[in-house]
Protein backbone atom coordinates (compact mmCIF):
# COMPACT_ATOMS: atom_id res chain seq x y z
CA UNK A 1 0.00 0.00 0.00
CA UNK A 2 2.66 2.33 1.00
CA UNK A 3 4.39 1.36 -2.22
CA UNK A 4 1.71 2.19 -4.38
CA UNK A 5 0.92 5.35 -2.47
CA UNK A 6 4.93 6.51 -3.07
CA UNK A 7 4.55 5.80 -7.31
CA UNK A 8 1.31 7.83 -6.75
CA UNK A 9 2.98 10.69 -5.44
CA UNK A 10 5.82 10.72 -7.53
CA UNK A 11 3.53 10.38 -10.82
CA UNK A 12 2.06 13.66 -9.39
CA UNK A 13 5.19 15.23 -8.93
CA UNK A 14 6.50 14.15 -12.79
CA UNK A 15 2.86 15.30 -14.28
CA UNK A 16 3.35 18.93 -12.48
CA UNK A 17 5.81 19.63 -14.79
CA UNK A 18 4.26 19.60 -17.37
CA UNK A 19 3.02 22.77 -18.82
CA UNK A 20 -0.88 21.36 -19.71
CA UNK A 21 -1.19 20.59 -15.77
CA UNK A 22 -2.19 23.63 -14.08
CA UNK A 23 -4.12 24.92 -16.80
CA UNK A 24 -6.44 21.57 -17.49
CA UNK A 25 -7.37 21.68 -13.36
CA UNK A 26 -8.21 25.40 -14.04
CA UNK A 27 -10.01 24.66 -17.05
CA UNK A 28 -12.42 21.18 -14.67
CA UNK A 29 -12.84 24.28 -11.66
CA UNK A 30 -13.85 27.18 -14.30
CA UNK A 31 -16.46 24.23 -15.63
CA UNK A 32 -17.59 23.07 -12.41
CA UNK A 33 -18.25 27.01 -11.57
CA UNK A 34 -20.31 27.41 -14.31
CA UNK A 35 -22.66 24.78 -13.66
CA UNK A 36 -23.00 25.43 -10.05
CA UNK A 37 -23.44 29.29 -11.56
CA UNK A 38 -26.48 27.74 -13.89
CA UNK A 39 -27.98 26.31 -10.90
CA UNK A 40 -27.74 29.41 -8.50
CA UNK A 41 -29.51 31.18 -11.61
CA UNK A 42 -32.72 28.53 -11.75
CA UNK A 43 -33.16 29.00 -7.70
CA UNK A 44 -33.04 32.89 -8.22
CA UNK A 45 -29.55 34.44 -7.42
CA UNK A 46 -30.02 37.08 -10.14
CA UNK A 47 -33.62 38.23 -8.40
CA UNK A 48 -32.22 38.12 -5.47
CA UNK A 49 -29.59 40.53 -6.41
CA UNK A 50 -31.57 43.01 -9.03
CA UNK A 51 -33.76 43.28 -5.70
CA UNK A 52 -31.04 44.85 -4.17
CA UNK A 53 -28.11 46.49 -6.28
CA UNK A 54 -29.75 46.26 -9.84
CA UNK A 55 -27.18 48.52 -10.99
CA UNK A 56 -24.85 45.72 -11.30
CA UNK A 57 -27.08 43.20 -13.24
CA UNK A 58 -27.62 43.19 -16.94
CA UNK A 59 -31.28 42.97 -17.64
CA UNK A 60 -31.45 42.41 -21.75
CA UNK A 61 -30.64 39.25 -23.53
CA UNK A 62 -28.67 40.48 -26.06
CA UNK A 63 -26.43 42.84 -24.58
CA UNK A 64 -25.43 39.82 -22.02
CA UNK A 65 -24.99 37.65 -25.35
CA UNK A 66 -23.17 40.12 -27.09
CA UNK A 67 -20.80 41.06 -24.46
CA UNK A 68 -19.89 37.37 -23.37
CA UNK A 69 -19.12 36.72 -26.96
CA UNK A 70 -16.76 39.79 -27.29
CA UNK A 71 -14.99 39.09 -23.79
CA UNK A 72 -14.36 35.25 -24.58
CA UNK A 73 -13.01 36.55 -27.84
CA UNK A 74 -10.91 39.08 -26.59
CA UNK A 75 -9.48 36.22 -23.70
CA UNK A 76 -9.18 33.85 -26.45
CA UNK A 77 -6.26 36.31 -29.05
CA UNK A 78 -4.69 36.98 -25.41
CA UNK A 79 -4.15 33.12 -24.44
CA UNK A 80 -2.72 32.75 -28.65
CA UNK A 81 -0.50 35.99 -27.44
CA UNK A 82 0.57 34.15 -23.90
CA UNK A 83 1.06 30.99 -25.85
CA UNK A 84 3.43 32.01 -28.83
CA UNK A 85 5.32 33.93 -26.55
CA UNK A 86 6.08 30.87 -24.05
CA UNK A 87 7.17 28.92 -27.40
CA UNK A 88 9.48 32.18 -28.23
CA UNK A 89 10.63 32.29 -24.68
CA UNK A 90 11.78 28.64 -24.64
CA UNK A 91 13.27 28.41 -28.34
CA UNK A 92 15.48 31.43 -27.24
CA UNK A 93 16.82 29.70 -23.98
CA UNK A 94 17.14 26.58 -25.99
CA UNK A 95 19.38 28.54 -28.67
CA UNK A 96 21.35 30.73 -26.58
CA UNK A 97 21.42 29.08 -22.96
CA UNK A 98 21.07 25.02 -23.08
CA UNK A 99 18.50 22.64 -24.04
CA UNK A 100 18.45 21.54 -20.12
CA UNK A 101 16.93 24.35 -18.77
CA UNK A 102 13.65 24.10 -20.38
CA UNK A 103 11.68 21.83 -18.22
CA UNK A 104 12.63 24.60 -15.21
CA UNK A 105 11.37 27.16 -17.52
CA UNK A 106 8.14 24.75 -18.92
CA UNK A 107 7.34 24.04 -15.31
CA UNK A 108 7.18 28.03 -13.83
CA UNK A 109 4.03 27.38 -12.08
CA UNK A 110 3.05 30.96 -12.22
CA UNK A 111 2.74 31.15 -16.00
CA UNK A 112 0.39 27.74 -15.99
CA UNK A 113 -1.44 29.92 -13.30
CA UNK A 114 -2.24 32.70 -16.28
CA UNK A 115 -2.76 30.16 -18.58
CA UNK A 116 -5.18 28.05 -16.68
CA UNK A 117 -7.02 31.48 -15.53
CA UNK A 118 -7.23 32.41 -19.24
CA UNK A 119 -8.94 28.64 -19.78
CA UNK A 120 -11.41 29.15 -16.73
CA UNK A 121 -12.65 32.07 -17.94
CA UNK A 122 -13.11 30.88 -21.29
CA UNK A 123 -15.02 27.88 -20.38
CA UNK A 124 -17.26 29.89 -17.59
CA UNK A 125 -18.28 32.17 -20.22
CA UNK A 126 -18.99 29.61 -23.17
CA UNK A 127 -21.48 28.00 -20.76
CA UNK A 128 -22.72 31.09 -19.06
CA UNK A 129 -23.59 31.92 -22.35
CA UNK A 130 -24.92 28.60 -23.50
CA UNK A 131 -27.95 29.46 -20.76
CA UNK A 132 -28.49 32.89 -22.04
CA UNK A 133 -32.33 32.31 -23.23
CA UNK A 134 -32.69 35.42 -26.19
CA UNK A 135 -36.34 34.68 -26.46
CA UNK A 136 -37.14 35.07 -22.77
CA UNK A 137 -38.24 38.57 -21.99
CA UNK A 138 -38.40 37.83 -18.08
CA UNK A 139 -35.35 40.00 -16.93
CA UNK A 140 -35.32 37.81 -13.71
CA UNK A 141 -34.67 34.78 -16.10
CA UNK A 142 -31.49 35.98 -17.52
CA UNK A 143 -28.27 34.75 -15.75
CA UNK A 144 -27.55 38.54 -14.98
CA UNK A 145 -25.45 38.03 -11.72
CA UNK A 146 -23.45 35.30 -14.15
CA UNK A 147 -22.90 37.55 -16.89
CA UNK A 148 -21.33 40.03 -14.23
CA UNK A 149 -19.04 37.31 -12.83
CA UNK A 150 -17.61 36.87 -16.33
CA UNK A 151 -16.92 39.95 -16.55
CA UNK A 152 -15.34 40.29 -13.05
CA UNK A 153 -13.16 37.30 -14.54
CA UNK A 154 -12.33 38.69 -17.48
CA UNK A 155 -11.02 41.96 -15.81
CA UNK A 156 -8.45 39.32 -13.94
CA UNK A 157 -7.73 38.21 -17.22
CA UNK A 158 -6.43 41.50 -18.35
CA UNK A 159 -4.11 41.73 -14.79
CA UNK A 160 -2.83 38.52 -15.50
CA UNK A 161 -1.83 39.29 -19.01
CA UNK A 162 0.40 42.09 -17.62
CA UNK A 163 2.10 39.89 -14.94
CA UNK A 164 2.22 37.35 -17.44
CA UNK A 165 4.23 39.61 -19.82
CA UNK A 166 6.60 40.99 -17.10
CA UNK A 167 6.92 37.63 -15.66
CA UNK A 168 8.26 36.70 -19.59
CA UNK A 169 10.73 39.08 -19.76
CA UNK A 170 12.23 38.51 -16.58
CA UNK A 171 12.21 34.53 -16.92
CA UNK A 172 14.35 35.12 -20.59
CA UNK A 173 16.39 36.69 -18.42
CA UNK A 174 19.82 34.63 -18.39
CA UNK A 175 21.21 36.14 -14.84
CA UNK A 176 17.52 34.95 -13.69
CA UNK A 177 17.68 31.26 -15.16
CA UNK A 178 21.41 30.64 -13.27
CA UNK A 179 19.99 32.10 -10.52
CA UNK A 180 16.36 29.73 -10.33
CA UNK A 181 19.07 26.68 -10.85
CA UNK A 182 21.25 28.21 -8.45
CA UNK A 183 18.33 28.31 -5.73
CA UNK A 184 16.89 24.67 -6.22
CA UNK A 185 20.32 23.53 -6.06
CA UNK A 186 20.95 25.05 -3.10
CA UNK A 187 17.80 24.17 -1.28
CA UNK A 188 18.37 20.53 -2.22
CA UNK A 189 22.08 20.48 -1.45
CA UNK A 190 20.79 22.10 2.24
CA UNK A 191 17.93 19.76 2.48
CA UNK A 192 20.91 16.70 1.87
CA UNK A 193 23.33 18.51 4.53
CA UNK A 194 20.53 18.44 7.16
CA UNK A 195 19.90 14.78 6.70
CA UNK A 196 23.61 13.69 6.79
CA UNK A 197 24.69 12.49 10.07
CA UNK A 198 28.33 13.84 11.22
CA UNK A 199 28.79 10.20 12.64
CA UNK A 200 30.94 8.12 10.38
CA UNK A 201 28.98 5.12 9.49
CA UNK A 202 30.20 1.76 8.13
CA UNK A 203 28.81 -0.25 5.75
CA UNK A 204 30.41 -4.09 4.55
CA UNK A 205 32.26 -5.22 1.52
CA UNK A 206 29.29 -5.34 -1.47
CA UNK A 207 31.49 -7.38 -3.98
CA UNK A 208 30.51 -11.05 -3.05
CA UNK A 209 27.06 -9.81 -2.88
CA UNK A 210 24.08 -10.80 -5.66
CA UNK A 211 23.09 -8.32 -8.39
CA UNK A 212 19.41 -7.33 -9.14
CA UNK A 213 18.84 -6.13 -12.57
CA UNK A 214 17.05 -3.00 -13.93
CA UNK A 215 13.34 -3.82 -15.57
CA UNK A 216 12.41 -0.29 -16.67
CA UNK A 217 14.36 2.15 -19.11
CA UNK A 218 14.49 6.08 -18.21
CA UNK A 219 16.37 9.12 -16.09
CA UNK A 220 16.31 7.51 -12.62
CA UNK A 221 15.25 10.31 -10.49
CA UNK A 222 14.44 9.41 -6.85
CA UNK A 223 13.47 6.35 -4.37
CA UNK A 224 11.27 6.00 -1.69
CA UNK A 225 13.56 5.28 1.50
CA UNK A 226 11.04 4.73 3.86
CA UNK A 227 9.74 1.69 1.97
CA UNK A 228 13.13 0.36 1.17
CA UNK A 229 14.27 0.70 4.69
CA UNK A 230 11.10 -1.27 6.16
CA UNK A 231 11.93 -4.02 3.78
CA UNK A 232 15.43 -4.05 4.90
CA UNK A 233 13.96 -4.52 8.16
CA UNK A 234 11.47 -7.52 7.41
CA UNK A 235 13.81 -9.85 5.21
CA UNK A 236 16.51 -8.97 6.97
CA UNK A 237 18.88 -7.90 4.53
CA UNK A 238 21.08 -5.13 3.19
CA UNK A 239 21.08 -3.04 0.37
CA UNK A 240 23.70 -1.13 -1.96
CA UNK A 241 22.09 1.13 -5.09
CA UNK A 242 24.39 0.87 -8.31
CA UNK A 243 23.21 3.55 -10.05
CA UNK A 244 23.70 7.26 -9.95
CA UNK A 245 20.33 9.56 -9.40
CA UNK A 246 19.67 11.38 -12.42
CA UNK A 247 21.90 8.43 -14.71
CA UNK A 248 19.79 7.34 -17.52
CA UNK A 249 19.34 3.80 -16.39
CA UNK A 250 18.59 0.64 -19.32
CA UNK A 251 17.02 -2.20 -19.04
CA UNK A 252 19.35 -5.22 -18.10
CA UNK A 253 21.88 -3.36 -16.36
CA UNK A 254 22.79 -3.86 -12.67
CA UNK A 255 20.79 -2.01 -9.78
CA UNK A 256 20.62 -3.29 -7.00
CA UNK A 257 23.16 -5.54 -4.74
CA UNK A 258 21.57 -7.44 -1.95
CA UNK A 259 23.40 -9.07 1.29
CA UNK A 260 21.35 -12.32 -0.03
CA UNK A 261 19.71 -13.98 -2.42
CA UNK A 262 16.25 -13.35 -3.36
CA UNK A 263 12.84 -14.19 -4.63
CA UNK A 264 11.88 -12.52 -7.92
CA UNK A 265 8.70 -11.04 -5.78
CA UNK A 266 10.83 -9.41 -3.60
CA UNK A 267 12.96 -8.14 -6.40
CA UNK A 268 10.02 -7.02 -7.88
CA UNK A 269 8.62 -5.24 -4.53
CA UNK A 270 12.13 -3.52 -4.21
CA UNK A 271 12.32 -2.44 -7.77
CA UNK A 272 8.82 -0.80 -8.03
CA UNK A 273 10.20 1.62 -5.61
CA UNK A 274 12.37 3.14 -7.73
CA UNK A 275 11.48 6.59 -9.62
CA UNK A 276 12.23 6.73 -13.58
CA UNK A 277 11.39 9.26 -15.78
CA UNK A 278 12.25 10.58 -19.40
CA UNK A 279 13.41 14.10 -17.97
CA UNK A 280 14.99 15.24 -14.88
CA UNK A 281 14.46 18.17 -12.46
CA UNK A 282 16.97 20.36 -10.63
CA UNK A 283 14.61 20.07 -7.52
CA UNK A 284 15.51 15.59 -7.43
CA UNK A 285 19.14 15.91 -8.44
CA UNK A 286 21.73 18.62 -7.64
CA UNK A 287 24.12 17.12 -9.85
CA UNK A 288 21.87 18.71 -12.79
CA UNK A 289 22.22 22.13 -11.67
CA UNK A 290 26.35 21.77 -12.47
CA UNK A 291 25.69 19.92 -15.62
CA UNK A 292 23.31 22.80 -16.61
CA UNK A 293 25.21 25.95 -15.48
CA UNK A 294 28.12 25.16 -16.47
CA UNK A 295 26.61 24.29 -20.34
CA UNK A 296 24.84 28.13 -20.09
CA UNK A 297 28.40 29.39 -19.60
CA UNK A 298 29.74 27.32 -22.37
CA UNK A 299 27.32 28.16 -24.98
CA UNK A 300 28.20 31.75 -24.39
CA UNK A 301 31.73 31.47 -25.04
CA UNK A 302 30.39 30.06 -28.78
CA UNK A 303 31.72 32.28 -31.85
CA UNK A 304 27.69 32.54 -32.22
CA UNK A 305 26.93 34.05 -29.06
CA UNK A 306 30.43 35.41 -27.49
CA UNK A 307 29.29 36.68 -24.58
CA UNK A 308 32.49 36.51 -21.62
CA UNK A 309 30.22 37.97 -19.49
CA UNK A 310 27.20 35.41 -18.90
CA UNK A 311 30.69 32.88 -18.36
CA UNK A 312 31.55 34.71 -15.88
CA UNK A 313 28.30 35.14 -14.16
CA UNK A 314 27.89 31.15 -14.34
CA UNK A 315 31.86 30.50 -12.69
CA UNK A 316 30.55 32.60 -9.49
CA UNK A 317 27.16 30.34 -9.46
CA UNK A 318 29.46 27.19 -9.53
CA UNK A 319 31.60 28.55 -7.31
CA UNK A 320 28.83 28.61 -4.18
CA UNK A 321 27.40 25.40 -5.46
CA UNK A 322 30.89 23.85 -4.96
CA UNK A 323 31.40 25.82 -1.46
CA UNK A 324 28.57 23.71 -0.33
CA UNK A 325 29.27 20.54 -2.14
CA UNK A 326 32.53 20.51 -0.12
CA UNK A 327 30.38 19.99 2.98
CA UNK A 328 29.05 16.93 1.77
CA UNK A 329 30.13 13.14 2.23
CA UNK A 330 30.89 11.31 -1.13
CA UNK A 331 28.74 8.92 0.72
CA UNK A 332 25.40 8.40 1.39
CA UNK A 333 24.50 5.72 3.43
CA UNK A 334 21.13 5.35 4.94
CA UNK A 335 20.44 4.51 8.59
CA UNK A 336 17.84 3.33 10.87
CA UNK A 337 18.33 3.28 14.98
CA UNK A 338 22.20 3.59 14.29
CA UNK A 339 22.59 0.78 12.08
CA UNK A 340 23.40 1.02 8.55
CA UNK A 341 20.77 -0.29 5.60
CA UNK A 342 21.33 1.17 2.01
CA UNK A 343 24.25 2.65 0.42
CA UNK A 344 23.80 5.05 -2.48
CA UNK A 345 26.55 5.10 -5.18
CA UNK A 346 26.85 9.02 -5.65
CA UNK A 347 28.84 11.03 -8.01
CA UNK A 348 31.65 11.94 -5.82
CA UNK A 349 33.22 15.23 -5.42
CA UNK A 350 36.55 14.06 -7.89
CA UNK A 351 34.44 13.62 -10.34
CA UNK A 352 31.87 16.32 -10.48
CA UNK A 353 34.82 18.55 -10.43
CA UNK A 354 36.70 17.02 -12.88
CA UNK A 355 33.20 16.87 -15.64
CA UNK A 356 32.53 20.77 -14.69
CA UNK A 357 35.96 21.73 -15.51
CA UNK A 358 37.13 19.74 -18.12
CA UNK A 359 34.43 21.65 -20.30
CA UNK A 360 35.81 25.06 -19.42
CA UNK A 361 39.52 23.96 -20.09
CA UNK A 362 38.18 22.91 -23.28
CA UNK A 363 36.19 25.82 -24.79
CA UNK A 364 37.72 28.62 -22.13
CA UNK A 365 41.49 27.81 -21.83
CA UNK A 366 42.37 30.77 -24.63
CA UNK A 367 40.36 33.41 -22.69
CA UNK A 368 42.48 35.25 -20.16
CA UNK A 369 39.42 36.93 -18.19
CA UNK A 370 37.44 32.93 -17.59
CA UNK A 371 40.69 31.46 -16.60
CA UNK A 372 41.34 34.16 -13.94
CA UNK A 373 37.92 33.52 -12.76
CA UNK A 374 38.48 30.16 -12.28
CA UNK A 375 41.67 30.61 -10.50
CA UNK A 376 39.55 32.83 -8.30
CA UNK A 377 37.06 29.98 -7.19
CA UNK A 378 39.85 27.48 -6.61
CA UNK A 379 41.33 29.35 -4.27
CA UNK A 380 38.18 30.66 -2.64
CA UNK A 381 37.02 26.98 -2.14
CA UNK A 382 40.56 26.21 -0.93
CA UNK A 383 40.07 28.60 1.98
CA UNK A 384 36.38 26.90 2.90
CA UNK A 385 36.16 23.80 5.15
CA UNK A 386 35.84 20.70 3.18
CA UNK A 387 34.06 17.48 4.81
CA UNK A 388 37.32 15.23 3.66
CA UNK A 389 40.85 16.53 3.46
CA UNK A 390 40.70 15.04 -0.30
CA UNK A 391 38.76 17.57 -2.19
CA UNK A 392 41.47 20.11 -1.50
CA UNK A 393 43.34 18.07 -3.41
CA UNK A 394 41.22 17.18 -6.11
CA UNK A 395 40.99 20.99 -6.38
CA UNK A 396 44.41 21.65 -6.52
CA UNK A 397 44.70 18.65 -9.14
CA UNK A 398 42.34 20.20 -11.57
CA UNK A 399 43.90 23.67 -10.88
CA UNK A 400 47.44 22.26 -12.18
CA UNK A 401 45.33 21.26 -15.32
CA UNK A 402 44.06 23.98 -15.76
CA UNK A 403 47.31 26.04 -15.25
CA UNK A 404 48.89 23.86 -17.87
CA UNK A 405 46.13 24.44 -20.97
CA UNK A 406 46.14 27.90 -20.49
CA UNK A 407 49.72 27.68 -20.87
CA UNK A 408 49.56 25.86 -24.26
CA UNK A 409 47.01 27.74 -25.59
CA UNK A 410 48.06 31.20 -24.16
CA UNK A 411 50.95 33.15 -26.31
CA UNK A 412 50.57 36.47 -24.93
CA UNK A 413 53.54 36.68 -21.73
CA UNK A 414 52.09 38.87 -19.60
CA UNK A 415 48.93 37.35 -19.83
CA UNK A 416 51.17 33.85 -18.64
CA UNK A 417 52.68 35.64 -16.06
CA UNK A 418 49.30 36.77 -14.58
CA UNK A 419 48.18 33.35 -14.65
CA UNK A 420 51.55 31.95 -13.06
CA UNK A 421 50.87 34.39 -10.19
CA UNK A 422 47.35 33.38 -9.39
CA UNK A 423 48.93 29.79 -9.64
CA UNK A 424 51.48 30.00 -7.17
CA UNK A 425 48.99 31.70 -5.04
CA UNK A 426 46.81 28.25 -4.73
CA UNK A 427 49.94 26.77 -2.57
CA UNK A 428 49.07 29.64 -0.07
CA UNK A 429 45.48 30.45 -0.01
Amino acid sequence: MKSLYNRFLSFINTIQGKIAFYPTLFGIVGFGFAMLMLYLEKIGISAFVIEHVPQLVINNADTAKTLLSFLTGGIISIMVFSFSMVMVLLNQASSNFSPRVLPGLISNRNHQFVLGIYLATILYNTFTLVGINPQENNKYQLPGFSVLIGIILTVVCLAAFLYFIHSISQAIQVNNILDGIYKKAKTRLEYLLEKESDEAVSFPDTSSWTSYYSTQTGYYQNIAVANLISICKEEKLQMKILIIQGMFVLEGVPIIQVSQKIDEALVKKILSNFNFAKGEFVEDNYTLAFKQITEIGIKAMSPGINDPGTAISSIDYLTELFALRLKKNDKTIITSNNKSFIAITTTNFKELVYQVMVSYRTYCKHDIICIQKLFIMFKYLLLQKAQLPEYHDVLLAEAKLLFEDAQQSIQNKTDLRRIETLYQTLSNP
